[in-house]
């Protein structure tokens, strides 16, 4: 009974030290959910739709620590490659065009290591 008791405390221990690095960062899912709007503008094939500020103001709010938005930045820059066509230009000033202020460029030359 008194090994059960050390392993339940020392697993509590753990999770208590572990959580603070374990939390989940913002993921390439909600990042694309928020960008789905803009792709049409992003290849200039479109308008700036309010959608698309919206998803892109709803992920500079989701983007709250300094690991959420290193995560947003792979995954932007993950995206990018994936999606075909995009202008380059056009995705580096977005943020403001909706009128959001992101500490970093969006471009594939980010070192997105070093976002804070």
């Amino acid at each position: 009974m008194a090994m059960l008791t050390k392993v339940a405390c020392l697993m509590v221990l753990s999770m208590v030290v572990l959580a603070p690095y374990n939390e989940a960062a913002i993921s390439c899912g909600q990042v694309a959910s928020g960008v789905v709007y803009c792709l049409p503008y992003l290849r200039g094939t479109g308008k700036l739709l309010p959608q698309c500020c919206s998803g892109i103001r709803g992920l500079n709010t989701a983007a709250r620590t300094p690991e959420d938005r290193k995560a947003a930045c792979y995954c932007l820059q993950k995206a990018s490659k994936s999606i075909g066509g995009l202008k380059p230009g056009l995705v580096a000033g977005l943020p403001g065009k909706c009128g959001v202020n992101i500490p970093y460029k969006i471009s594939p030359s980010t070192d997105c290591s070093r976002v804070s």
